[in-house]
């Protein structure tokens, strides 16, 4: 999955720096990449088109049983076994299964931290407390997801992932990024909601594995985490509520365009005496 997950950022990211990030070699990931696909994977991708046009079909209803039933109707013999296992691996469940999952989620306070941060939002250098949250910006399409990371020492968003679903990816590709940007941090602390994404394991291991201390803000409590919020409302006031964006694409570059060439390097932040989040760090000789 690692791999997977590297091949569809590499677009986006080095290879080499999301390998070393994520905590896997490159010659492991370029040797998986450039293997010929065999014939037994290519079977796979075959099946796993046909299970997933069923599955959707069923508007989701339809677990591994009623699947290989419709196969086999279908004049396609295959083991239960193999239907469940591509299903598992491509993230198909049914609707019972998520409302299940959703509730045990409900229960559990695994990878739920504390708030360590306490709503103090300044910090006396950079790299040493970060804030993260998610938004959504509406399009033609659907909704585009945004996930940001601020350093609170100059107010500059060191990391961002965009992509049509809330997924785990998101929080991932932002933080790849932000730890791309600012090297190796030592005694950070990363501070989030209690979103999934923040809870997920993988992320979780990518901050352990980073030497980053984890807060929380208090279940539904918008105003620990007043400084990511203040920014989205600055994002969507002076830039995307004045758009009609018919398409994703036309969003993302949109959002691309004032992070990176104006919020980030050009707008004057009152927080910082009217400098630029740059320009700050420039000027406190910052990296």
């Amino acid at each position: 999955m690692k791999y997977a997950f590297i091949r569809a950022q590499a677009e986006h990211y080095p290879a080499r720096m999301l390998c070393r990030v994520l905590g896997v070699s490159p010659s492991g990931y370029y040797g998986w990449r450039d293997r010929p696909e065999s014939p037994r994977s290519q079977a796979n991708r075959v099946l796993l088109v046909e299970i997933e046009t069923i599955h959707a079909m069923s508007d989701r209803t339809y677990g591994y049983p009623r699947v290989h039933v419709e196969l086999r109707e279908r004049g396609r013999s295959h083991g239960r076994g193999r239907i469940a296992r591509l299903m598992r691996q491509a993230g198909l469940k049914t609707r019972v299964q998520v409302l299940r999952e959703r509730s045990r989620r409900g229960r559990t306070f695994e990878h739920i931290e504390t708030n360590k941060l306490q709503r103090d939002f300044y910090a006396a250098q950079p790299n040493q407390r970060w804030v993260s949250d998610i938004t959504h910006i509406p399009t033609g399409e659907g909704w585009l997801y945004l996930a940001t990371i601020m350093d609170l020492y100059s107010r500059a968003i060191v990391g961002w992932a965009m992509d049509s679903r809330p997924a785990q990816a998101l929080t991932i590709g932002a933080l790849t990024m932000a730890l791309w940007r600012r090297g190796r941090v030592k005694g950070l602390l990363l501070h989030s909601d209690q979103g999934a994404q923040y809870r997920a394991a993988d992320y979780h291991a990518l901050m352990q594995a980073n030497g980053i201390e984890c807060s929380m803000s208090r279940k539904g409590n918008c105003w620990d985490n007043a400084a990511m919020e203040s920014f989205f409302h600055t994002l969507k006031t002076e830039r995307t509520h004045h758009y009609h964006y018919r398409a994703r694409d036309e969003a993302r570059q949109s959002v691309f365009e004032y992070i990176e060439m104006f919020y980030n390097t050009r707008r004057r932040h009152s927080y910082l005496n009217y400098m630029s989040p740059l320009d700050y760090e420039k000027y406190h000789n910052a990296p």
